[in-house]
């Protein structure tokens, strides 16, 4: 027990200012794991999942690299994909809306559904569509499918999101600028 001690009174004490001090999320992966450290992320690999939310407000769902997200989206491998959906939850919804899902490969074990502000069920049809595809779909509301995403993804699982935002927008099909208006 005494040499425990001491052994501890050796160690330098570092104080670093709140602003200085690395977010859990920053330090929780990194590119080569730091030996002097005295916690190491077992789960983590060489780099962290490319696509973490950061925060969710009633405008946007903001990652963590700061990029804002206004409209509906799913995030799969990786990349965001903006998603056109219906404003109407479950009117007009076909399984459609979830053929990126069909083509992909490899298909997430797992698709978290988030239904905007409050949990909504689906239509039996889409558990009958996700779960013939191989996919397991679990429904929540979109603040907490983000959460569970971050969750599953920083494990390493093959974990998509379709994600709806708080407030339903319609979507905004941009004009080609390479065309002239006519």
């Amino acid at each position: 027990m005494q040499i425990l001690r001491q052994a501890t009174r050796r160690l330098p004490v570092t104080h670093l200012t709140r602003r200085a001090q690395p977010s859990l999320r920053a330090s929780f992966h990194c590119d080569s794991p730091l030996r002097s450290s005295t916690f190491t992320n077992i789960l983590a690999d060489a780099a962290p999942p490319p696509v973490l939310v950061d925060s969710i407000t009633e405008e946007a769902i903001r990652l963590h690299d700061g990029l804002m997200i206004p409209s509906a989206c799913i995030f799969l491998d990786g990349k965001v994909f903006l998603w056109d959906v219906p404003t109407s939850l479950w009117n007009g919804w076909t399984p459609s809306q979830f053929k990126i899902f069909e083509v992909v490969r490899p298909r997430p074990e797992m698709l978290i559904l988030g239904t905007g502000k409050s949990l909504a069920l689906p239509p039996p049809f889409l558990r009958a569509h996700l779960n013939q595809l191989g996919i397991q779909l679990e429904t929540m509301d979109t603040r907490n499918a983000c959460s569970t995403y971050n969750l599953l993804s920083e494990e390493g699982r093959r974990v998509a999101a379709a994600l709806l935002p708080m407030r339903p927008q319609p979507w905004h099909r941009a004009q080609n600028p390479t065309k002239p208006n006519q």
